[in-house]
């Protein structure tokens, strides 16, 4: 049962059952005075605590940001860029969510801390006082009532009158005050509900609030997510097969380092100790250099160096070599020893010593000594050739696989049994034999032995498929460009190609975009036989670790020619395309999108995470994400998604990157001399802030059209047609949706930064500004 309610007529009474009921309220209130005094501590103590994990959050954002990846070789794939660039974005990411946290913070002082203080202070401390002031009177009135009754009744009629008065006159100051204390106590048990209550409710909007910002901020994320998820995943495919390759190179020189020595302008190069004589008593004394002869000049130099003292470079010592002796045991007390008298010194023999007695006669063949040794390189020789037989072997291999096995999982990833397939090989390459195997109906050959038989041959060709001449040219394009200048780049590439080379080549790509299309069923999308064919098709004519680096490059040479074989194969190649130049790190693909919705929430985060990567079956050669297999998509090499940088405006993004028209490029360019990280390109169709920094820019670039000037390509964006280079769907309907190739109309620059205004299909919107390119 709750408190009885104080009826203002027992006032008068002041009976012992109203001073109980009196005492109920007050007690209620001292209890609700402690509550509010421990919610305000435990407030407080959240705020702090809000504080420090912001702090804590902050920090570890600080750390995310200020990491940087680095790279083995002279470029990545936009996979890894992407990946590099993530740690920046998941530091944005915690920058504004944080940023929400603060506002948090800043609200519960507001919204919860203040208003209880101010109830607590102003309400319960005023009925504190009225109940001081109420105990006070009490005392006061009943004190003079007894002090009135003990006057003797032999007093004066006049000193009895008085008294009476003064006695009447405080119970009624009495009553007033006892009224008022009821009323202020009966007022504030009832304020208390709604005064309290609400600042809580204040609370928990503005904590909802922040978890709905953190939700938003979430979904937002989501489509950066989805893409980063499958740029780790090819990664982590490319990752695999280059592993597999390092490893066979691993054991390759183990087995025999002198088969794989590296070919560089040296004859010989490696580790001797020299012996250095001191005057007597004191002997000599051996010490560690890296020694390198060039037999061509007969030049020998030497830097002294000892692993042990950190590795410290001493001075380089150059002569040029006389002649070399072996010294024997019996003339020096020490083993695979020999000398070397040099020029400048006649008659004053350098002694040395190898590490192994193999090691010396390397060194004496090299130094043409007394002795020397002469390495045998192994040859191998193989009968695979791009001949009648070997034309006949692949198209009987992919004719039984799409007969029989065109929906294999792991189709061409799933190895066969190694005598059988040397056995089915040894079948095919004879001439005898090659048309009595029958690949299509025979059950004696699993597919995966068929596929595993194919492979084997073309990597049994003298050479690889797309040549060793040609070998870095193609690696080029991959490396750098817009998806479309990647395309022109090996599409030119595959017409230099020997026609037999060019033809079989043709036969095999157009069987692997027949693959990649039951890419559900087999689990090979693009990306897949990418890290398949890579290796296969394409390989460096010397193996180095340096060029297996490279290999998920030749992967994505692989992706485009099977994204793009139609146009590759059946079409000639732009004649006035220029050749490639090396460039060191390719632009991205698919170019962040200035957000306009930043005035709806605080710090929208990171500009829009909105990377279309579903596409109509028309526009995009990608399975739709929930189809595809170990989060890989068909490829990223022409419709790979870019994070959304929010620092950076849509014109010049930092001073490392370069403001283009994608319209007017046409090749590649060299390196940026003076810089110490690569620049990268981005796409876009927008004049620099700076025209000088553009204008040298463009300068290093191919351009058909020689006007390049800024003020030129502002005056020309207005009232024209535009094309669609990236897939986009609106977020908002004063926003195109549109898909790659749409044309719009009356393209004018908005208002809004970083986006136009254009018309398609009758509807006028807004459209990202790099996302098109004006016609």
């Amino acid at each position: 049962m709750g408190l009885q309610p104080l009826e203002f007529s027992d006032c008068y009474l002041d009976s012992p059952w109203f001073r109980e009921r009196v005492r109920a309220h007050e007690a209620e209130l001292e209890k609700t005075n402690k509550f509010i005094k421990e919610l305000l501590k435990d407030g407080k103590n959240l705020i702090a605590a809000t504080k420090n994990l912001s702090a804590a959050q902050r920090k570890f954002a600080h750390s995310l940001r200020d990491f940087k990846f680095e790279f083995i070789g002279d470029a990545e794939t936009d996979d890894e860029r992407y990946i590099d660039a993530s740690l920046h974005e998941f530091s944005n990411f915690l920058k504004n969510l944080e940023e929400q946290r603060e506002i948090l913070a800043l609200s519960v002082t507001e919204t919860l801390i203040k208003p209880l203080e101010r109830f607590r202070k102003e309400q319960l401390g005023a009925v504190k006082e009225e109940k001081k002031k109420f105990d006070k009177e009490t005392e006061k009135n009943y004190s003079l009532l007894e002090k009135h009754l003990n006057l003797s009744a032999k007093k004066k009629e006049l000193q009895l009158q008085e008294a009476d008065n003064l006695v009447e006159q405080n119970r009624k100051h009495f009553y007033e005050l006892s009224l008022e204390y009821v009323c202020k106590l009966q007022e504030i048990q009832e304020r208390k509900k709604f005064e309290c209550v609400e600042p809580v409710l204040s609370f928990f909007q503005g904590l909802f609030t922040f978890y709905h910002q953190g939700y938003e901020l979430a979904k937002d994320f989501n489509h950066y997510k989805m893409a980063l998820q499958i740029n780790i995943q090819n990664t982590r495919n490319r990752f695999e097969g280059t592993r597999s390759e390092v490893e066979e190179l691993m054991n390759k020189i183990r087995r025999n380092p002198q088969e794989h020595k590296r070919a560089n302008h040296f004859t010989m190069e490696g580790y001797l100790y020299v012996q250095e004589k001191r005057p007597a008593p004191f002997g000599s004394s051996w010490v560690k250099h890296y020694c390198m002869y060039r037999k061509e000049t007969k030049k020998f130099t030497m830097i002294p160096f000892e692993h042990r003292s950190g590795g410290k470079v001493g001075d380089e010592e150059l002569f040029v070599l006389t002649y070399c002796t072996k010294r024997n045991t019996d003339t020096i007390d020490r083993r695979f020893c020999f000398d070397l008298e040099v020029s400048d010194r006649p008659g004053v023999p350098v002694t040395m010593q190898a590490f192994s007695e193999e090691d010396r006669k390397l060194w004496m063949e090299a130094l043409d000594g007394k002795e020397a040794v002469t390495i045998i390189f192994k040859i191998f020789f193989n009968s695979a050739q791009l001949d009648k037989i070997g034309f006949t072997v692949i198209k009987k291999c992919i004719s039984a696989v799409e007969t029989r096995g065109i929906n294999d999982q792991g189709l061409y990833r799933v190895v066969g049994v190694s005598s059988k397939v040397q056995r089915l090989l040894s079948l095919l390459m004879d001439a005898k034999t090659c048309n009595e195997v029958d690949l299509e109906n025979s059950v004696d050959w699993e597919v995966k032995t068929i596929t595993s038989a194919m492979k084997q041959y073309l990597r049994s060709l003298p050479e690889p498929l797309m040549t060793y001449e040609l070998h870095e040219e193609f690696i080029v394009p991959a490396k750098s460009g817009s998806p479309e200048s990647r395309v022109n780049a090996v599409h030119f590439l595959v017409h230099k190609l020997p026609e037999k080379n060019k033809e079989m080549l043709e036969i095999l790509v157009k069987h692997l975009a027949n693959v990649s299309k039951h890419a559900k069923r087999n689990l090979m999308t693009v990306a897949n036989l990418g890290v398949v064919f890579g290796p296969t098709l394409m390989r460096p004519q010397e193996e180095t670790v340096a060029a297996i680096m490279d290999l998920k490059f030749q992967n994505i040479v692989v992706e485009i020619l099977i994204e793009n074989h139609e146009k590759i194969f059946k079409t000639l190649p732009d004649a006035t395309f220029p050749e490639p130049i090396s460039m060191s790190v390719s632009p991205p693909n698919a170019p962040p999108r200035q957000s306009r919705r930043q005035g709806q929430r605080i710090k929208r985060p990171l500009a829009v995470y909105n990377l279309c990567l579903e596409l109509d079956d028309v526009d995009s050669h990608s399975s739709p994400r929930e189809d595809t297999p170990t989060g890989s998509i068909d490829s990223l090499s022409s419709q790979s998604p870019t994070p959304a940088f929010s620092s950076s405006p849509p014109g010049l993004l930092d001073g490392n990157h370069l403001i283009m028209d994608s319209g007017d490029l046409a090749g590649w360019t060299t390196n940026l001399p003076g810089q110490s990280r690569p620049s990268m390109v981005s796409w876009m169709n927008i004049p620099s802030a700076n025209p000088a920094a553009t204008n040298t820019a463009l300068s290093t670039f191919f351009f058909p059209n020689p006007a390049t000037g800024s003020d030129r390509a502002v005056e020309s964006a207005a009232h024209r047609k535009a094309r669609a280079v990236y897939p986009c769907e609106a977020e908002h309907s004063s926003e195109l949706s549109f898909q790659i190739g749409a044309i719009f109309e009356d393209v004018q620059f908005s208002r809004e930064p970083g986006w136009l205004e254009g018309t398609l299909n009758g509807k006028r919107g807004l459209i990202p500004q790099n996302y098109v390119q004006f016609l």
